[in-house]
């Protein structure tokens, strides 16, 4: 019997650190983390010495080139086209509204909509770190009845929905006050470091959550 039980907790590990592996597949992992904010970097300084324009153009041609570098690696391709196709949302909307602050424009109500989402989720019981969990460990919404696990994956959301909330304000605020240079470097301070947090978090909740001992009528 002891035999049998480790061997399930073995199997119950590779599979929870497989689909983590997958969570951080679906954000580009770290690596990926840290590419999203090249095109920012380039993007201020540009705009600074030749133009909106020019800008524009070299935010472009550092998403495509990260695009092209993770083709050649044969990295995970999804994250680079989702990122190439965001900075191309930024630049066009940029280009439309002439003005460099434009280019973080679309990040700043992602956020809001992220915030959103997830806000609801506590809301109506149903937390988004779990639902996205369930999908990824192929556990569907089993979780939701202990309470004790639903509680772990609360304060998981909670803390997605505090990244989120607080990227929106600080943003919006800069933007509002047209600090183009303030609110770039806003924008990669309070990227993937806080993403990266947010994740401990979540992976923390996971693990705490599956290592749960099985309760009847939670």
């Amino acid at each position: 019997m002891a035999e049998k039980r480790t061997a399930e907790q073995r199997v119950t590990e590779e599979r929870e650190e497989a689909a983590e592996q997958s969570l951080l597949e679906q954000l580009g992992g770290l690596s990926g983390l840290v590419y999203s904010t090249l095109p920012v970097v380039v993007f201020v300084p540009a705009d600074t010495l030749w133009g909106l324009t020019a800008a524009i153009w070299s935010a472009l041609g550092v998403a495509a080139a990260i695009l092209v570098w993770r083709l050649v690696r044969r990295s995970p391709i999804q994250p680079a086209i989702s990122g190439f196709l965001g900075v191309g949302i930024c630049a066009l909307i940029a280009y439309r509204t002439g003005a460099a602050k434009g280019f973080f424009l679309f990040g700043i109500y992602a956020s809001l909509v992220y915030a959103a989402a997830f806000l609801l989720s506590l809301l109506v019981r149903w937390p988004l770190a779990g639902v996205i969990w369930g999908v990824l460990n192929g556990h569907g919404t089993d979780w939701r009845s202990d309470r004790r696990v639903v509680r772990l994956y609360d304060l998981a959301t909670v803390v997605w929905v505090l990244v989120f909330g607080a990227r929106y304000l600080v943003q919006s605020h800069f933007y509002e006050t047209n600090s183009t240079g303030v609110l770039a470097v806003t924008r990669i301070a309070m990227g993937w470091p806080l993403t990266a947090l947010a994740l401990l978090v979540t992976v923390w909740a996971v693990r705490r959550a599956d290592h749960l001992p099985a309760r009847r009528g939670a």
